[in-house]
């Protein structure tokens, strides 16, 4: 294939969350995968911690890991900060590029605000529509959505920072049980969580919770869990993964779970086991209840779905996330390479998929009816 009849994909990566360098690791692979496929030409955009785009030649560096503070520092004194639209200004560097490829996790690429720009720029993306990403992102919607659906998912309370004061740890364990995990509502990859079984925990985890969101999670602990994790991909007839479980050690009945330094930083002592060894009835409930959140959830191209299994073999859903990881140490990477779809032809899959729904949304009518004079009623 020539290169200029190739389809040209903008890669988008960074981000002003606290997943910023998860994301440039995570980018580092889609990079590679995108260009294995031989299809794509690929250009780069790096969102910097301050929210601004970087232009490609700043933003390739980046993603090579170069020192991000200088880079970032010089594109500054290129910017018009009294200009509105300086944030995105870069992006016009592309030109006329095909497709986003949006790899920014947490705040701006899984809150669905990067996907409302890829919408008003008219322009095909990979992933779930804005819609999908805003309510999943959200833990609250999420399983507000699940319950309602009969979806499995454990006990929960709600809490802003005024009932938060009210709420006593007594009350807590009456509703939930004496282990809980409270969480900041819109957060992602275990930032802002922790797990509380006292009074000053539980005050202490509300405490760090609220610096993320001003909406507080409060869920009741699964005994003896075993979490599992399962990845589905496509549009309206979507496909799922092998599970996979993982385990960390003093998991089931001590202080450990599984969290941002276990998923990101060193996981050398976390137990991974793809595929999970479940009973085959557990096993299709799992793929069930995945497969049925992610239509729920309105969610398109990408997900991962996570579980909790009690001690019973009882699974419930913990939540979605629209824009997985895909570092090495991702476990939705390795999944499909275990459900023989290898991340060439994962990458290439999900890119059909963004131009897919484009085609597919770009059917439905958007015209209005002119309002003309206004004729208006009497009022007594």
């Amino acid at each position: 294939m020539k290169e200029n009849d190739k389809k040209y994909v903008a890669l988008i990566f960074g981000g002003n969350s606290s997943e910023h360098d998860v994301s440039k690791r995570s980018a580092q692979n889609f990079y590679d995968a995108i260009l294995a496929t031989g299809k794509y030409r690929i250009t780069v955009f790096a969102i910097a911690q301050n929210g601004y785009v970087l232009d490609p030649e700043r933003s390739k560096r980046i993603l090579a890991l170069e020192d991000e503070r200088p880079i970032v520092a010089d594109y500054m004194t290129t910017v018009d900060q009294q200009d509105p639209l300086s944030r995105i200004n870069a992006l016009r560097a592309a030109g006329d590029f095909d497709i986003f490829f949006p790899v920014v996790h947490g705040n701006l690429g899984e809150d669905g605000t990067l996907q409302g720009l890829f919408k008003l720029l008219n322009k095909p993306y990979v992933g779930a529509p804005l819609r999908g990403h805003a309510v999943s992102f959200d833990k609250v919607l999420t399983k507000e959505l699940l319950t309602v659906n009969n979806i499995r998912n454990t006990k929960y309370i709600v809490v802003d920072e005024k009932t938060a004061k009210t709420l006593t740890w007594a009350q807590v364990v009456k509703d939930l049980g004496d282990v809980v995990f409270v969480k900041a509502a819109n957060q992602g990859s275990s930032v802002g969580v922790s797990r509380a079984k006292t009074a000053d925990e539980f005050e202490a985890a509300l405490t760090d919770s609220f610096q993320y969101d001003y909406k507080v999670l409060i869920e009741a602990a699964v005994k003896g869990p075993r979490e599992l994790e399962v990845g589905v991909i496509g549009n309206e007839d979507p496909i799922v993964s092998e599970i996979g479980a993982h385990h960390v050690p003093n998991q089931g009945d001590g202080d450990a779970w599984y969290d941002y330094n276990n998923k990101f930083v060193d996981n050398s002592s976390v137990q991974f086991e793809i595929p999970a060894n479940l009973p085959d009835a557990v096993t299709a409930e799992v793929k069930d209840m995945a497969l049925k959140a992610y239509k729920v959830l309105d969610l398109r191209g990408e997900a991962r779905m996570d579980f909790l299994l009690d001690e019973n073999n009882v699974p419930y859903l913990g939540e979605p996330n629209t824009l997985p990881g895909f570092t090495n140490m991702s476990l939705f990477k390795r999944l499909w390479d275990y459900s023989d779809i290898d991340n060439v032809e994962l990458v290439d899959k999900l890119i059909d998929y963004g131009f897919a729904e484009f085609e597919k949304n770009a059917q439905l009518s958007y015209e209005f009816v002119s309002l003309g004079e206004e004729k208006i009623g009497k009022f007594n």
